[in-house]
C-alpha cells in the first residue's frame, strides 16, 4: 500500500482534499466471522497446492488441525513475540527443505509477518537485507494465507512486515506488494483462547493502528472511513473483549478493528506511538501492544495542538467525555488503559530508567515514522514522554 501526495498537514483540521491520491490495497479473498476458518479448506482445494507450510507459535501449532487441510503441513511452530532475524533465519531453513507452493501465518503478527517474509524469499537465496525497505522483494513463488488469532496487528491484511536485527536491536521493515496474502480468514471464534491480558494489548495496538493513521500527515478520506471505525469499536467493544472471554460480538467487532487498523497501515502509516514504542520491545522484550498501550496516552496528548479537530473526534469516539484539554485527554486515556488491567509504568515492565536516553536516542532515528507525526517531536520531546510514563 503506497501513498503519493502533495505536502500538507494533512494531520491538521482543515478540510482534507479528495483530490489527493491513494492506493488501498487488501487481499483479493477477505473471509470474515464466526465459523469462516472452514473455508480455508474450500479455497486450499480449489487452486493447485501438494506442500503446505504453517507457520505459528507453539500454542496454535498444537491446533493445526483447525486449519482443516486435507494435506500434512509442514509446520515451523516456533514464533515467538517480537521474532528476531534468527527466528526468520530458522523458518527459511525449513521452508527451503519443504518447498512449499503454500505458506499459512497462523498466529498473531509475529505469524503472519514471518509467513509474509517466507513467501517472497522460499527459493531464493536472499537475505533480509537484500529485500528490506520499499519495494524489494521479489514476486511470490508461493501462495500465502492469513489466518489471524489475535486481535491487534491487522497483518493479515497488509503487505508490511517487521522483524528485529540481532544485532543492532532496531526493527527492519519491509514493504511490497508481493507480500499480499492471497486469501485472509478472520474468525474470531479463534480469539476465544486469547488471555484477558493479551486480549487488552493487542486490541490497544489496533486502536494505536487507526488513531495514528487518523493523525498523520498523510491522512486521506478513503482512509479515515476505516481509522475512525476501528477507533469507535475499540472504544465500544474492547474493554467487553477483555471482560467477557466469551463474548463472540466483542471479539468480532475488535477482529474488525484490527483489520481496519491494517487497511490504515499501508497507504497512511503509524506515527510517533509507534517510533517510541518500538524501543520497548527491541531493548526489553516488551510485547508490542503493551508498549503501544504504555506509549499512547502520552503521544496523543502531545499531538492534540496540531491536530485538535481530529483528537476531539477520537476522545469521543473512545467515550472520553469531555477530555477538552490536553491534560484531560491524558488522563482518559492513561485511565482508559487501567481499566484493561495493564500497569501504565514503564518500570513495571522492567525498563530501567538509565536506558532512557539511549531508547530516545534510537526512537528518533525511525524517520519513516516520525515524519508523518502531525507535530514535530524532537529526541527532547521524546525522553520528556519515557520519563513521563517511566
Amino acid at each position: 500500500m503506497l501513498i503519493d501526495m502533495a505536502d500538507r498537514g494533512a494531520g491538521s483540521d482543515p478540510d482534507v482534499r479528495l483530490d489527493l491520491r491513494v492506493s488501498l490495497i487488501c487481499p483479493p479473498v477477505v473471509e470474515f466471522g464466526a465459523g469462516s476458518i472452514a473455508r480455508l479448506a474450500t479455497w486450499v482445494a480449489s487452486i493447485d497446492v501438494r506442500r503446505i507450510l504453517v507457520v505459528a507459535d507453539a500454542f496454535n501449532a498444537a491446533r493445526v488441525d483447525m486449519l482443516g487441510l486435507a494435506c500434512e503441513p509442514v509446520v515451523f511452530g516456533q514464533v515467538r513475540a517480537e521474532p528476531e532475524t534468527n527466528d526468520l533465519d530458522a523458518l527459511l531453513v525449513m521452508a527451503r527443505l519443504a518447498k512449499p507452493d503454500l505458506i499459512v501465518g497462523f498466529g498473531g503478527g509475529s505469524a503472519m509477518d514471518l509467513a509474509k517474509l517466507a513467501s517472497v524469499m522460499v527459493g531464493t537465496e536472499l537475505r533480509l537485507p537484500d529485500i528490506a525497505g520499499l519495494g524489494r522483494a521479489p514476486p511470490r513463488k508461493v501462495q500465502l494465507a492469513q489466518v489471524p488469532t489475535t486481535a491487534g496487528t491487522g497483518s493479515e491484511a497488509g503487505i508490511r512486515a517487521l522483524v528485529t536485527d540481532g544485532e543492532t536491536r532496531s526493527k527492519v521493515a519491509v514493504e511490497s506488494i508481493n507480500m499480499l496474502a492471497d486469501i485472509a480468514i478472520i474468525d474470531p471464534e479463534l480469539t476465544r483462547t486469547v488471555p484477558a491480558h493479551i486480549m487488552a494489548a493487542t486490541g490497544v495496538d489496533a486502536l494505536a493502528h487507526c488513531v495514528e493513521a487518523f493523525t498523520s500527515k498523510r491522512a486521506h478520506p478513503l482512509i479515515d472511513l476505516y481509522a475512525l471505525e476501528g477507533i469507535r469499536l475499540g472504544g465500544r467493544y474492547l474493554a467487553r473483549a477483555v471482560q467477557h472471554v466469551d463474548d463472540l460480538e466483542a471479539r468480532a467487532a475488535m477482529s474488525a478493528a484490527s483489520f481496519y487498523g491494517g487497511l490504515c497501515l499501508g497507504p497512511v502509516n503509524t506515527t510517533a506511538g509507534h517510533a517510541l514504542a518500538y524501543p520497548l520491545g527491541t531493548r526489553w522484550g516488551i510485547p508490542h501492544g503493551i508498549a503501544n498501550a504504555l506509549i499512547f496516552p502520552h503521544t496523543l496528548s502531545f499531538n492534540a495542538p496540531a491536530a485538535s479537530g481530529r483528537t476531539a473526534a477520537i476522545a469521543a469516539a473512545l467515550g472520553f467525555g469531555n477530555a477538552n484539554t490536553q491534560t484531560g485527554l491524558f488522563d482518559a486515556a492513561h485511565q482508559f488503559g487501567v481499566s484493561l488491567g495493564i500497569d501504565m509504568r514503564l518500570s513495571a515492565h522492567g525498563v530501567e530508567r538509565g536506558d532512557l536516553p539511549a531508547m530516545a536516542d534510537s526512537a528518533i532515528t525511525i524517520r519513516r515514522l516520525l515524519d508523518n507525526n502531525p507535530r514535530d517531536i524532537s529526541r527532547d520531546d521524546i525522553l520528556r514522554i519515557y520519563e513521563a510514563a517511566f
